[in-house]
């Protein structure tokens, strides 16, 4: 897990909506490649859902690890 990684969950999380990668680098401040980049590697940690194409929303599992129900070692995200 990066530090991005955890801003983009928080993000969505606090937002309580489902965010683009377009939305998400703007409130973050990361390049929307970077942060399609790392939402690709959230989705198949099953930590965030594709709604549908360029759509995303935090899963229970990415709820769970930021409060610290789920511990990063547990996790195996590629492109780390």
């Amino acid at each position: 897990m990066t530090q991005a990684d955890d801003r983009l969950l928080e993000t969505l999380d606090d937002s309580g909506l489902i965010l683009s990668p377009r939305v998400l680098a703007i409130n973050t401040d990361y390049s929307r490649h970077y942060v399609s980049e790392r939402l690709a590697v959230l989705v198949e940690g099953g930590l965030v859902a594709k709604e549908m194409e360029g759509i995303y929303r935090i899963t229970e599992k990415g709820k769970q690890y930021l409060t610290g129900d789920l511990d990063a070692d547990d996790l195996q995200l590629e492109g780390e």
